[in-house]
């Protein structure tokens, strides 16, 4: 776990406590996993089974290992569980601020389907909700293309 913490401190403004990570580990339904580099652990991903869908609850790479395939494989082994278990699709959500996150799970298929306002305890941060779908149809893309407040403060500079 002390490993999983460092991670976790590094990676978040708002980190899960050792608590945090307990209380979702005991419930039945939630499961743990670390990717391990020469005994090392370099990531961590904690999920919820449901019925028909995951939905990753914390995610995370050590900032050495980052964008060296390891958050690929991870969500690469989430991806095969659904297909294994005959779940249709994974949830995720992810702060507005959250850039990084949002880029990252966009390369890897996902897509915001979702604002969830003033959604944070500590904060009055919106989260978006992304989805990954084992088979998407033409149903579930939206016709347009959404832009989040990042992009207007880009595009007025």
């Amino acid at each position: 776990m002390p490993e999983v913490l460092e991670i976790e401190r590094a990676s978040f403004e708002q980190p899960w406590t050792e608590e945090d990570f307990l209380g979702h580990l005991r419930q039945r339904n939630c499961i743990g996993m670390v990717a391990e580099h020469n005994q090392r652990i370099v990531g961590f991903m904690i999920y919820e089974l449901h019925k028909a869908r995951l939905q990753l609850l914390n995610f995370a790479t050590g900032v050495d290992f980052r964008r060296l395939g390891v958050g690929l494989q991870m969500v690469a082994k989430l991806v095969d569980k659904l297909s294994q278990q005959r779940r249709q699709e994974i949830l995720l959500e992810v702060r507005e601020s959250n850039l990084q996150a949002q880029l990252f799970f966009k390369a890897q298929d996902f897509r915001a389907v979702r604002v969830l306002r003033t959604h944070y305890d500590d904060t009055t941060e919106d989260a978006y909700v992304m989805r990954y779908r084992l088979y998407e149809t033409a149903a579930d893309t939206i016709p347009f293309q959404p832009q989040n407040r990042i992009d207007f403060y880009n595009d007025a500079a």
